[in-house]
Protein backbone atom coordinates (compact mmCIF):
# COMPACT_ATOMS: atom_id res chain seq x y z
CA UNK A 1 0.00 0.00 0.00
CA UNK A 2 1.19 3.96 -0.86
CA UNK A 3 2.60 5.46 2.15
CA UNK A 4 -0.75 8.25 0.92
CA UNK A 5 -3.04 5.74 1.03
CA UNK A 6 -1.66 4.18 4.44
CA UNK A 7 -2.05 7.71 5.96
CA UNK A 8 -5.26 8.45 5.00
CA UNK A 9 -6.58 5.24 6.54
CA UNK A 10 -5.12 6.14 9.67
CA UNK A 11 -5.85 9.33 9.51
CA UNK A 12 -9.54 8.26 8.82
CA UNK A 13 -9.23 5.65 12.10
CA UNK A 14 -8.32 8.58 14.58
CA UNK A 15 -11.06 10.95 13.08
CA UNK A 16 -14.09 8.41 13.71
CA UNK A 17 -12.61 7.04 16.82
CA UNK A 18 -12.63 10.82 18.09
CA UNK A 19 -16.19 11.29 16.87
CA UNK A 20 -17.64 7.51 17.55
CA UNK A 21 -14.76 6.52 19.82
CA UNK A 22 -13.75 2.61 19.27
CA UNK A 23 -16.56 0.99 19.84
CA UNK A 24 -17.97 3.23 17.00
CA UNK A 25 -14.96 2.09 14.52
CA UNK A 26 -16.70 0.13 11.47
CA UNK A 27 -14.61 -0.31 8.74
CA UNK A 28 -17.37 0.56 6.20
CA UNK A 29 -17.23 4.04 8.11
CA UNK A 30 -13.34 3.73 7.85
CA UNK A 31 -13.55 2.87 4.44
CA UNK A 32 -15.52 6.42 3.15
CA UNK A 33 -13.73 8.29 5.58
CA UNK A 34 -10.35 7.55 4.30
CA UNK A 35 -11.55 7.32 0.43
CA UNK A 36 -10.52 4.15 -0.20
CA UNK A 37 -12.29 0.45 -0.08
CA UNK A 38 -13.05 -2.06 2.84
CA UNK A 39 -11.35 -4.55 1.66
CA UNK A 40 -8.36 -2.79 0.91
CA UNK A 41 -8.37 -2.07 4.75
CA UNK A 42 -8.47 -5.67 5.72
CA UNK A 43 -6.03 -6.67 3.06
CA UNK A 44 -3.80 -4.38 4.65
CA UNK A 45 -4.51 -4.17 8.34
CA UNK A 46 -6.21 -7.89 8.03
CA UNK A 47 -8.56 -6.99 11.38
CA UNK A 48 -10.44 -4.50 13.24
CA UNK A 49 -7.71 -4.99 16.19
CA UNK A 50 -4.82 -4.35 13.33
CA UNK A 51 -6.32 -0.80 12.33
CA UNK A 52 -6.95 -0.07 15.97
CA UNK A 53 -3.42 -0.53 17.38
CA UNK A 54 -1.95 1.10 13.97
CA UNK A 55 -4.14 3.63 14.92
CA UNK A 56 -2.52 3.82 18.59
CA UNK A 57 0.88 4.20 17.23
CA UNK A 58 -0.15 6.78 14.23
CA UNK A 59 -1.82 8.58 17.15
CA UNK A 60 1.65 8.46 19.48
CA UNK A 61 3.75 9.41 16.62
CA UNK A 62 1.81 12.73 15.42
CA UNK A 63 1.91 13.75 19.25
CA UNK A 64 5.80 13.16 19.49
CA UNK A 65 5.96 15.48 16.20
CA UNK A 66 3.84 18.13 17.63
CA UNK A 67 5.22 18.35 20.62
CA UNK A 68 8.45 17.94 20.19
CA UNK A 69 9.38 21.15 18.80
CA UNK A 70 9.37 23.28 21.75
CA UNK A 71 11.23 26.18 20.17
CA UNK A 72 9.28 26.59 17.40
CA UNK A 73 6.37 28.84 15.87
CA UNK A 74 2.80 28.49 17.37
CA UNK A 75 3.57 26.66 20.55
CA UNK A 76 1.23 28.19 23.80
CA UNK A 77 3.77 30.51 24.84
CA UNK A 78 5.21 32.03 21.85
CA UNK A 79 8.74 31.75 22.28
CA UNK A 80 10.38 30.64 19.66
CA UNK A 81 14.15 30.66 21.25
CA UNK A 82 16.34 32.58 19.07
CA UNK A 83 18.69 32.41 21.03
CA UNK A 84 19.81 28.63 21.20
CA UNK A 85 18.54 25.39 22.58
CA UNK A 86 16.36 25.84 25.50
CA UNK A 87 16.72 24.24 28.64
CA UNK A 88 15.81 21.00 30.13
CA UNK A 89 13.27 22.96 32.32
CA UNK A 90 11.77 24.49 29.41
CA UNK A 91 11.41 21.55 27.26
CA UNK A 92 9.28 19.67 29.38
CA UNK A 93 7.02 22.23 30.46
CA UNK A 94 6.84 23.37 26.66
CA UNK A 95 6.27 19.38 25.36
CA UNK A 96 3.59 19.17 28.02
CA UNK A 97 1.75 22.40 27.49
CA UNK A 98 1.81 21.77 23.45
CA UNK A 99 -0.72 18.91 24.26
CA UNK A 100 -3.28 21.74 25.25
CA UNK A 101 -3.56 23.66 21.41
CA UNK A 102 -6.95 24.85 20.43
CA UNK A 103 -5.92 23.27 16.76
CA UNK A 104 -8.27 20.75 15.32
CA UNK A 105 -5.45 18.13 14.88
CA UNK A 106 -4.33 18.11 18.70
CA UNK A 107 -8.25 17.78 19.85
CA UNK A 108 -8.76 15.38 17.73
CA UNK A 109 -5.50 13.43 18.90
CA UNK A 110 -6.30 13.83 22.18
CA UNK A 111 -9.77 12.73 21.63
CA UNK A 112 -9.16 9.38 19.93
CA UNK A 113 -6.38 8.91 22.51
CA UNK A 114 -8.23 9.31 25.57
CA UNK A 115 -10.87 7.15 23.86
CA UNK A 116 -8.24 4.68 23.66
CA UNK A 117 -7.76 4.32 26.76
CA UNK A 118 -11.41 4.21 27.99
CA UNK A 119 -12.01 1.22 25.39
CA UNK A 120 -8.91 -0.71 27.39
CA UNK A 121 -11.45 -1.05 29.74
CA UNK A 122 -13.23 -3.54 27.73
CA UNK A 123 -11.05 -4.61 25.12
CA UNK A 124 -8.23 -6.13 26.60
CA UNK A 125 -6.24 -6.83 23.11
CA UNK A 126 -5.21 -2.90 23.11
CA UNK A 127 -3.72 -2.91 27.10
CA UNK A 128 -0.45 -3.87 26.06
CA UNK A 129 -0.06 -1.40 23.15
CA UNK A 130 -1.21 1.48 25.31
CA UNK A 131 0.76 0.58 27.78
CA UNK A 132 3.88 0.54 25.98
CA UNK A 133 2.85 3.72 24.55
CA UNK A 134 2.38 5.39 27.76
CA UNK A 135 5.40 3.88 29.53
CA UNK A 136 7.36 5.55 26.71
CA UNK A 137 5.74 9.23 26.68
CA UNK A 138 6.89 8.19 30.98
CA UNK A 139 10.27 7.66 30.39
CA UNK A 140 10.73 10.70 27.72
CA UNK A 141 8.81 13.00 30.84
CA UNK A 142 11.47 10.92 33.14
CA UNK A 143 14.39 11.69 30.98
CA UNK A 144 13.86 15.18 30.69
CA UNK A 145 13.63 15.39 34.71
CA UNK A 146 16.70 13.63 34.89
CA UNK A 147 18.31 16.04 32.89
CA UNK A 148 16.78 19.26 35.70
CA UNK A 149 17.78 17.07 38.75
CA UNK A 150 20.69 14.77 37.54
CA UNK A 151 21.57 13.53 41.24
CA UNK A 152 17.62 11.95 41.82
CA UNK A 153 17.28 7.83 41.80
CA UNK A 154 15.65 6.93 38.30
CA UNK A 155 12.46 5.61 40.38
CA UNK A 156 11.84 8.83 41.95
CA UNK A 157 11.85 10.52 38.18
CA UNK A 158 9.55 7.89 36.57
CA UNK A 159 7.35 8.44 39.40
CA UNK A 160 7.47 12.06 38.70
CA UNK A 161 6.55 11.51 35.16
CA UNK A 162 3.87 9.17 36.12
CA UNK A 163 2.09 12.30 38.19
CA UNK A 164 2.64 14.32 35.24
CA UNK A 165 1.54 11.70 32.45
CA UNK A 166 -1.48 11.15 34.73
CA UNK A 167 -2.08 14.59 35.37
CA UNK A 168 -1.91 15.71 31.51
CA UNK A 169 -4.67 12.82 30.29
CA UNK A 170 -6.97 13.99 33.28
CA UNK A 171 -6.85 17.91 32.26
CA UNK A 172 -7.01 17.08 28.97
CA UNK A 173 -10.12 15.38 28.93
CA UNK A 174 -11.45 18.26 31.04
CA UNK A 175 -10.94 20.73 28.58
CA UNK A 176 -11.78 18.63 25.58
CA UNK A 177 -15.38 18.10 27.56
CA UNK A 178 -15.17 22.17 28.19
CA UNK A 179 -14.91 21.76 31.67
CA UNK A 180 -11.56 23.43 32.10
CA UNK A 181 -10.45 26.74 30.14
CA UNK A 182 -7.55 26.18 27.94
CA UNK A 183 -5.50 28.98 29.39
CA UNK A 184 -6.32 27.23 33.12
CA UNK A 185 -5.22 23.88 31.64
CA UNK A 186 -2.26 25.34 31.25
CA UNK A 187 -1.41 26.74 34.58
CA UNK A 188 -2.11 23.85 36.00
CA UNK A 189 0.38 22.27 33.85
CA UNK A 190 3.07 25.22 34.86
CA UNK A 191 2.09 24.62 38.32
CA UNK A 192 2.40 20.57 38.08
CA UNK A 193 5.93 20.90 36.37
CA UNK A 194 7.39 23.23 39.07
CA UNK A 195 6.16 21.38 42.09
CA UNK A 196 7.35 18.22 41.15
CA UNK A 197 10.97 19.68 40.00
CA UNK A 198 11.24 21.34 43.41
CA UNK A 199 10.12 17.80 45.39
CA UNK A 200 13.33 15.86 43.17
CA UNK A 201 15.23 18.44 44.26
CA UNK A 202 14.89 18.24 47.86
Amino acid sequence: MSTDRRRAILEGAARVIARRGVRGLRMEELATEAGVSTALIYYHFKDRAGVLRHTLEFISDRADRYTSDASGPGHPDGHDGPDGPRDALQELEQSLLLEFQDLPEVRENSTAWGELRASAIFEPELREDLARATLTWIYDVADLLGHIRPSTPAPALTAAAERLTGLLEGLSTRWLSGALPLDHARELVKEAVSTEVERLGR
